[in-house]
This record gives C-alpha cells, structure tokens and sequence, in this order.
C-alpha cells in the first residue's frame, strides 16, 4: 500500500516519493529534525561576541537630543565640549558610552552635536566626514592579509535628524543636511519637542515635511528600493506614512493612576512618553530597536558601506594605474635620452 506523508517541521517539508510505501519501523522516520535550533544558537553567540550598533543624533542646540537617547536607552550619558580647549556655559554631547545590555554591549552609540545650524559654513562636513572615516577604518581592517576574525564595527547605522517644531515647512539647511546625509547613512528624521505643537498642527506640520522630502528626492529610512518582499514593503509602507515621528524625551518620572510612568509634567497635565495617543516615541524605539536594527546593520553593511568600498577600490586601481603609466613613460624617457647620447 502506498501513502503520502507530509509533514512540516521547522518549515521544512518532507515528503515521501510517489509509489513508496513507509515502512513501519520501531522509529519515526520523519521525526524530530531540530532545524529551528539555529535560532536559539544564533542567539547565544549573539550575548556571547556582542554586537555593534552605532546610532548619530543631530540637530541644533536645545532640541533634546542627549534626552531623547537617554529616553531611548534608560541610561545617562557621557558630556563634555565638542571644541578641544573651550569652556561653554551650555556643554554639548559628542560622544555616548556603550550601554550595558545583559553580557553585551548594546548599542554603542556616537552622538553629534551641531551649532545652531546658522551660518553660511558647510556644517555638514565634519558629519560627512566622520561617517566616512568609520567606512575607511572598517576597510582597512577588512582588507588587510591577517584580519581580525572580528572587525569592530563603529560604522554609523543610524542618523537620527532632528526636525525643530517650527509648524512651517523644512528648512533650506534641513533640507541639504538629510539630502547629503541620506546618500552615506540611514537618516530617521523626527519632529523634536512635538509636546509644543497641538494635534492639529503636529499632523500638519508631519505632511509638510512628507511633501519637501518627496519633491527635493531626499532619501529617508526606510527606503522603498530597498524592501525585499510584500510582508516588507506592508511593514514600512505603516512606517513611511508615520515619517517623521513626533517625540516627547524625558528621563524623569511621574504618578499616573496609580503606575509610575515616564512624563513630562505641565500645567495641563503629564504627557506620557510611552503612550502613543500623547507622542510617537514609540514607534522611533521600536523601529531603532525591536523591528529594524538589524535591517538597518544590513543596508549599511550592504549598500551605504558597499557603495563606499566600490568608490575607494576604483581610487586606489586608478591611481595604481596612473602610477605604472608614470613609470612606463620615465623608463621610454630614460631609454630615448641613453640612445641618444650613444
């Protein structure tokens, strides 16, 4: 007698061969397989090596970066002066240290700082700059003979741009910041201090700058180019519609109907950071953290860092073949000037 026998494991399917009879034995032949096991070994290495994510917040002074990222990570920051040598009544962050996740360090994170975006100077070459000095580093190690058998990783994932609650449209400088920056990082703008804007013209205000980045080709994550299947494109279409997030940062917390939650107090009343009716704080931790952190490693990884290989790779072959041209033609010179003498 013959049978069929499907049975779907770990979403492995087996299937017994027409015409095949399945013997019946003291075992199951199409018992326990284990491959979904790779998971939970994934895991374990993963708490075991640690990992790497770098995040960049940038905006002007006094739109609440370093408490936004102490929001996001529950854990203070460290501050000193972005000039060497300087003292400033209002210090600015530069750098943030790894915060402790279990037995790995997660995330570390490098943070800017900007002026007060005013000035007719190109503030965003320093950003340019560091971003694509993390690059040159992780290629140097990458394409040594004898590399590490684990490059450390300080690549920027993530741009975090902060948007000041202006209710107008984006700025010209906003504008040339997330159009340069969106070519070498991912950039997440979000709207700062959104608790100053009412529901209205927060809405509003989010649509103006929908509207300016789709006109001026400005690309922002999660990029559309870049979904790799329908479940994807379903997933971050909910995301590009929400784009940019208003958020509300705080670190400190209140009493509300009897639980303590983190808030912003007010004469109106506390707005609370985690609930999404008051802001969208959120849904920024959740697409940084608990949905896309490691898509966000990966287009890095695989298109920011990529691009950057390719161009560096095509600079060094170009100059290596100038250089031999060079060569090529002092030897003729040399061999020319010696004949002519004899």
């Amino acid at each position: 007698m013959t049978e069929q026998v499907a049975e779907r494991r770990a979403g492995v399917t087996f299937q017994s061969p027409p015409g095949v009879a399945v013997a019946s034995t003291g075992c199951d032949p199409f018992g326990y397989v284990g491959i979904e096991a790779v998971l939970d070994q994934m895991r374990r290495k993963a708490i075991k090596t640690g990992f790497d994510f770098n995040v960049m917040v940038v905006g002007q002074s006094g739109l609440g970066k370093s408490t936004m990222v102490n929001t996001l990570f529950k854990s203070k920051i460290s501050r000193k002066s972005c000039l060497p040598n300087h003292e400033e009544k209002i210090r600015k962050t530069v750098e943030l240290l790894s915060v402790s996740h279990g037995e790995s360090p997660f995330p570390v994170i490098t943070a800017g700082s900007l002026p007060d975006l005013m000035g007719p100077f190109s503030l965003w070459e320093p950003i340019e700059k560091y971003i694509n000095e993390q690059y040159e580093k992780y290629l140097r190690e990458e394409i040594v003979i004898n590399r590490k058998r684990r490059i450390p990783d300080t690549r920027v994932h993530s741009c975090v741009y902060f948007v000041p609650p202006t209710g107008h449209r984006l700025r010209p400088l906003d504008l040339e910041f997330m159009q340069r920056l969106g070519k070498i990082v991912n950039v997440v703008p979000v709207i700062a201090k959104a608790d100053t804007l009412t529901m209205e013209e927060r809405q509003d205000f989010k649509q103006k700058v929908r509207h300016d980045l789709e006109v001026h080709g400005i690309s922002v994550y999660p990029q559309k180019e870049y979904d790799e299947d329908l479940e994807d494109r379903l997933i971050n279409d909910k995301i590009r519609e929400n784009i940019p997030f208003a958020v509300v940062g705080t670190d400190k917390e209140h009493q509300v109907n009897g639980k303590r939650v983190l808030g912003r107090k007010t004469k109106w009343g506390i707005i609370e950071v985690e609930n999404v009716a008051h802001c969208e704080f959120t849904n920024l931790r959740d697409l940084l953290i608990r949905s896309h952190l490691q898509d966000l490693k990966d287009i890095t990884h695989n298109i920011h860092y990529e691009s950057y290989r390719v161009r560096r790779l095509k600079e060094n072959s170009a100059d290596a073949t100038g250089f031999s041209a060079l060569t090529s033609l002092n030897k003729t010179m040399v061999k020319v000037d010696v004949e002519s003498q004899l």
